[in-house]
């Protein structure tokens, strides 16, 4: 049930799959040490994002065109309310990512609500 509610499979490439909740990744953000990927619609990265994140929106996610994650940094995915990064993940694995995946619980919404700082895209 739980791995469903996450959009996780029950298969070995899960394991690179973590749901991490958002005050962990906001420790990362402010130490540097992530790229941060939203998959929301470009109106609404544009209304509002989480300064340094990366837009590919799901309606035209290639994992192909992912950047490049350096040493020492996690990939972590959101969206608004941490649904369709699970879809996002799902894709990622079936195009054979190696690395680890870092899904932001509860998106935007939950970064939000834990106090991280978002602004309107300029």
């Amino acid at each position: 049930m739980l791995s469903r509610l996450f959009g996780l499979s029950s298969s070995p490439a899960s394991d690179k799959v973590h749901v991490v909740d958002p005050s962990q990744i906001r420790l990362w953000w402010e130490a540097g040490s992530v790229v941060l990927v939203d998959v929301r619609e470009p109106d609404e990265h544009a209304a509002e994002s989480i300064a340094g994140s990366i837009n590919l929106p799901l309606s035209t996610f290639d994992p192909a065109r992912m950047p490049e994650i350096g040493d020492g940094k996690r990939l972590v995915i959101h969206c608004r309310s941490g649904v369709r990064c699970g879809t996002a993940t799902e894709k990622l694995l079936a195009a054979g990512w190696q690395g680890e995946i870092h899904r932001m619980q509860g998106g935007i919404l939950g970064w939000k609500a834990t106090g991280g700082p978002t602004a309107p895209r300029r």
